[in-house]
Formats: C-alpha cells, sequence, structure tokens
C-alpha cells in the first residue's frame, strides 16, 4: 500500500530523527567499548566467557520479544476476535522450557568449552552431524529472522515514506526493498563492530527502551480515552466476540488442533518447542555460552521469563488502541494503511498520537530491535558454518582447527566477518520473499514463529539422539532431519507446486541413502558390520520409503477445507504452528533412530 506523500511521516518530526540518530549512535560506542577487543574466534563469539548473567539474560528477553512481539502482538489483540491467549504460550510454555534447558542442557554444555549446540550433537553422534544441523540452523534462521526483518521494513515505509520513494524513483527498487536494505547495512555494521559481545550489550539497552516504550504507549493510549481508565475496561470487557471477557480473555481450552492459542498449545506443543528455542537454536544458545559458567547461565536463561511482562504490556496497548479507534476510527491515508495490513495499526499510532520525541525513542527501539535481531543470527550463522565447514579444513591443513586457538585467531575472525557480510545479504533477500508468503498466516507474528518450526523439530531431535544412551552413530538423523523438514513443508502447503517441490526432494533423499549404502559411509565409527548387511540395509531402505509415503500423505490428506478464499476456492487450514516443531522432531527422532546403526557413544 503506498503512503500519500506526507500526511503520515510528516508526524515524525526532526527531532524524533535526532533521538532516533543519537540511540543508534550511542547503542553502537556503548556497545562497541563494552565488547572490547575482538583479538581471537573465542572473544568474536563467546564474548570470551566473562559475560554478567543479567547482561545475558537481556540480551535473551530483546531477541525473543523483537520488533516482531512489540509491534505485531498489539495487532493481534486489536483485530476482531483478538484476545490475550497468545500470553498462555509465553506464561506456560516457554516458562516450563526454561526450566528444563536450565537444569537439563546447561549442565551438558558445560561440561567442555563448545560453540554451538551442534558441536555438541557432532562431538556424539559423529562428525557429520555437523554440516547437517548447521545447515538446518541456517534454514531455520532465514525463514524466522526474514519476517522480523520484514515486519520492521513496513514500520520504516510508514515513517520514511517520501526518502524512501526518492530512493525508488532514483535508483529502482520498490521502497520496501530500500528499507530491507537500510536495516541490513546498520545491522552488518553492528556485527562488525564487536561480534556477539556487541550483540549481547546492545540487547540489554533494547530491553530497557522496550519496557520505556511500551509503557508510554500503554500510557499514552489510556490517557486518550475520553474517559481513560473506564474506557479502556468497559470497551475491552465488552469486545464479546473475543470470549468470554473480551479482549482480556486469556485461557482457551478449545481442543481444535487448528487454533494456535490454547492452553494444550502452551503446555504441550509450546514447552516442546521452547526446548528447542532455547537450547537447540543457536540465536539464543549461544547466549547461554557466554556467560562465566554453568550457574550463571542457568540463571541467565531462567530469569529471562521476565520478558512476558513485556509482552503482556503491548497486549494491553492492543486493548487500548481497540478502545481508541472504536471512539475515533481511523480515517484517510491512515485507514487505508491499517486495511491492507493489521500490523500498521500500532506503527500509525505511534506516529501520529505519541509526542515527539517519544515517538523518536519508540521507533528508535523498534528499529534497533529488527538490527539486534539480525546481529544475533549473523552472528549465530558465521560462528557455526566456521565451527561445520571452517574447523575440519584446518585440521586437514595442518592447523589446529579449534576456534578457541589464538594462533588462528586474526584468520578466522577475518573469516567470520567475510561470512557476515554474507548472511546479512542472503537475510535481506529472505526478508523481501516474507514479504510475498505473508497472507499464509493471519498475522506477521504468526508468519515469524511458524516459519522457525519448519526446521527447528529437526534440531531438536538431533539433540535428542545425541543426549540420550542410544548407543547409535548419526547417520540415521543424516537422512532424518531433511525427511522432517519435508513433512512439515508438506504440513503447510498443499498446492501443486508444493507436490512438485516435494517430488524432487524426495528423488534427491533416496538417492542420497542409496549413493551412501553403496560407498558404506557412515557419520562413526560402527561396533561392528551389522549395519551393512543386506538385510538390515533393505528394511533401512523400506522404512525411509514408509518416512517419504508418510510426507506425501501428509501433503495430499493433511488439511481441512475453510472458509472460501478469494478466488472463490475454500482455504486449505492445517494444524496450527505451534505443533510443527512436536511433529517435526518426531519424524527426525524415530527415523533418526531407525536408519541408524550401532556405535560407541564419546562421553
Amino acid at each position: 500500500m503506498a503512503l500519500a506523500a506526507g500526511s503520515l511521516s510528516s508526524h515524525f518530526t526532526t527531532l524524533d530523527w535526532v533521538i532516533v540518530g543519537a540511540y543508534l549512535a550511542l547503542t553502537t560506542v556503548i556497545g562497541a567499548t563494552l565488547a572490547g577487543k575482538q583479538a581471537t574466534i573465542r572473544d568474536f563469539f563467546l564474548g570470551g566467557r566473562k559475560l554478567p548473567w543479567f547482561a545475558v539474560s537481556g540480551s535473551i528477553i530483546a531477541t525473543e520479544i523483537s520488533a516482531l512481539t512489540f509491534i505485531s502482538v498489539p495487532s493481534v489483540v486489536f483485530r476482531p476476535g483478538g484476545n490475550f491467549t497468545y500470553l498462555q504460550l509465553g506464561v506456560f510454555g516457554s516458562f516450563f522450557a526454561r526450566l528444563i534447558v536450565g537444569y537439563v542442557l546447561v549442565p551438558q554444555y558445560y561440561k567442555r568449552e563448545i560453540y554451538s549446540p551442534y558441536d555438541y550433537m557432532g562431538h556424539r553422534l559423529g562428525a557429520g552431524v555437523r554440516p547437517m544441523t548447521t545447515v538446518l540452523f541456517a534454514l531455520s534462521s532465514l525463514l524466522a529472522q526474514s519476517a522480523r526483518v520484514y515486519l520492521t521494513a513496513e514500520v520504516l515505509l510508514v515513517v520514511m515514506h517520501d526518502q524512501l520513494t526518492g530512493l525508488s524513483s532514483q535508483f529502482g527498487l520498490n521502497p520496501l526493498a530500500w528499507a530491507i536494505v537500510l536495516i541490513g547495512l546498520v545491522s552488518v555494521t553492528w556485527t562488525l563492530i564487536g561480534g556477539i559481545s556487541t550483540v549481547i550489550w546492545t540487547d540489554l539497552m533494547l530491553f530497557i527502551v522496550f519496557l520505556l516504550g511500551a509503557g508510554i504507549a500503554l500510557v499514552t493510549v489510556i490517557l486518550s480515552l475520553d474517559q481513560g481508565v473506564a474506557d479502556f475496561v468497559r470497551m475491552g470487557w465488552q469486545a464479546k466476540d473475543s470470549g468470554p471477557w473480551g479482549k482480556f480473555t486469556f485461557f482457551d481450552f478449545d481442543a481444535d488442533p487448528r487454533r494456535a492459542y490454547t492452553i494444550w498449545t502452551a503446555v504441550i506443543a509450546s514447552t516442546w518447542g521452547g526446548l528447542g528455542a532455547y537450547g537447540t537454536d543457536q540465536l539464543l544458545a549461544q547466549r547461554i555460552f557466554c556467560c562465566r559458567g554453568e550457574r550463571q547461565a542457568r540463571w541467565a536463561i531462567i530469569s529471562s521469563a521476565v520478558g512476558q511482562v513485556v509482552t503482556a504490556t503491548v497486549m494491553l496497548v492492543g486493548v487500548g488502541l481497540y478502545a481508541y479507534y472504536r471512539q475515533r476510527p481511523l480515517t484517510g491515508e491512515a485507514a487505508e494503511v491499517v486495511a491492507a495490513n493489521t500490523d500498521r495499526v500500532f506503527p500509525v499510532f505511534i506516529v501520529q498520537e505519541i509526542k515527539p520525541g517519544w515517538t523518536g525513542l519508540i521507533i528508535a527501539g523498534v528499529f534497533a530491535a529488527a538490527i539486534s535481531s539480525m546481529t544475533s543470527i549473523l552472528a549465530a550463522l558465521s560462528q557455526t558454518v566456521m565451527s561445520a565447514f571452517y574447523a575440519p579444513v584446518a585440521r586437514l591443513l595442518g592447523r589446529s582447527g579449534d576456534p578457541s586457538d589464538d594462533g588462528s585467531g586474526g584468520q578466522s575472525v577475518l573469516l567470520g566477518r567475510v561470512l557476515v557480510v554474507f548472511w546479512g545479504v542472503v537475510m535481506c533477500f529472505m526478508a523481501y520473499v516474507a514479504s510475498e508468503i505473508k497472507e499464509q498466516y493471519k498475522s506477521i507474528l504468526d508468519l515469524g514463529l511458524a516459519m522457525a518450526g519448519i526446521a527447528g523439530g529437526a534440531l531438536l531431535a538431533g539433540f535428542a539422539l545425541s543426549f540420550l544412551p542410544l548407543r547409535i552413530d548419526g547417520r540415521g538423523f543424516l537422512y532424518s532431519g531433511p525427511l522432517s523438514v519435508l513433512c512439515v513443508f508438506a504440513l503447510i502447503w498443499h498446492e501443486q507446486w508444493a507436490f512438485q517441490t516435494c517430488t524432487i526432494l524426495a528423488i534427491v533423499l533416496i538417492l542420497c541413502w542409496v549413493g551412501h549404502l553403496l560407498l558404506g559411509g557412515g557419520a562413526a565409527p560402527a561396533v561392528d558390520d551389522g549395519s551393512r548387511n543386506g538385510i538390515r540395509s533393505g528394511i533401512q531402505t523400506l522404512l525411509l520409503l514408509v518416512g517419504i509415503g508418510l510426507m506425501f500423505a501428509i501433503q495430499k490428506y493433511g488439511y481441512w477445507d475453510g472458509a472460501p478464499g478469494g478466488d472463490g476456492e475454500p482455504a486449505k487450514e492445517t494444524i496450527a504452528w505451534p505443533w510443527y516443531i512436536p511433529i517435526g522432531s518426531t519424524i527426525a527422532f524415530l527415523w533418526g533412530y531407525w536408519l541408524a546403526r550401532p556405535a560407541r557413544r564419546p562421553v
């Protein structure tokens, strides 16, 4: 939706721009100063393992909340039928997951110096597993984080319409693409300045801005109502299309698997998925590795649950927006902008209704959130790629291959910086792709969280296979991981193009399996030669074919016909996105075990 020149962006004053620029500059200077000198790859990716728990906790909160939550959650409550049921996922599911990660996974990670959960999996299941988990993590991260960057680009379109339109007319590319490029440039610069230490310290500052911004927005919207708090409570309570308590409805006991925000998805699916998010997704897990010890790491991950306060606050903002725009309905350009994309309702309110200065601070926090999320993922992607691919090559060339080796520090840090730039370009491209598939989900919030689940289940299964005393190698996971991703992909999309894509990738998977058997390759030394026995290979091949058949069955039958869409055809409704990780991890775990070989398990 194109914005009419000046009518929205003109509300963003020079003072606001000064505050945005000052905040970004101050954050950059403070982050770089606190990060210190990044002499070795250990400093660049682990912060020298000297960061305090409260900084790590704040970084986890800021990364988890991000612009996606801060901007999109108010729109989830604001829209027809919206309420507080989303908060169940954090209050129950993510809190339970944090406890399990803190007391079960963290002790395992701190037994040795590792840089990612994938180092742990590779050590336990065999070297071949590390590249596979790195690829899965890259896929999951690019899909999930691209939605966050795209959402912030939408905010930038509201605030900088005239400037972005000018760039578009002068140099080509549409305004959305320019917004994404600007976010990408700042994000890459922040990451290059000081690695993970800069990211964590700037995240801590961002968390403080989130708290302040959410509070300012809530107070502003309530004071703008005719009768203040009385109107806020009354109008929110009377929105009975949202539930028995109106917009304030918190519990949803509906057992329909198509509903994303129920007590069942919170306690079961969100807890299950949270284990993957906090324990095996390098985006958040990398922060755990930066603490001074196991105890501090445990406290950092558990204490980060207080971030739900920010989520609850911006949900209250959503109630306030609902009440405010019922008293003063959107008109003109603002109405057109919000009608085109409901996720824009909070940015429109910020720009039009919040006083100059405060507007700049809140928008600065939104921009910083997207930049912080992107810097986090750039650092994590670069680190995992180096551990999976650079270290083995370095060992072959006679170097230590140990990222913590000071002798390889200069070369390793240089390569890490090159990878940061590369992934920055890829992320900007994926953010633009996200704008093309957003219609598949009710909100950008759902889009971002759902995309993380496509490959997140496979990563969680990889950890379970390596953690449990199963005495198997990683060969099965090399195939069950991709099979899991295909099954979740088939669960989401049921069109003809999706069937063709699944068919091509299934053929590739079968050919790789056959080639693997013929070459007799494996991910770890076998205890005996039983895995090469013709009978076992035949049974495992049959099991792989059964898994592929399951994927095609899901693609063809894994949906319900919903209400007709814009083309008159019934919409295809499938299982809600919180169940993606439980489904994907179950498939990856079972086939990872069935297709594996017996092997000695390292300590």
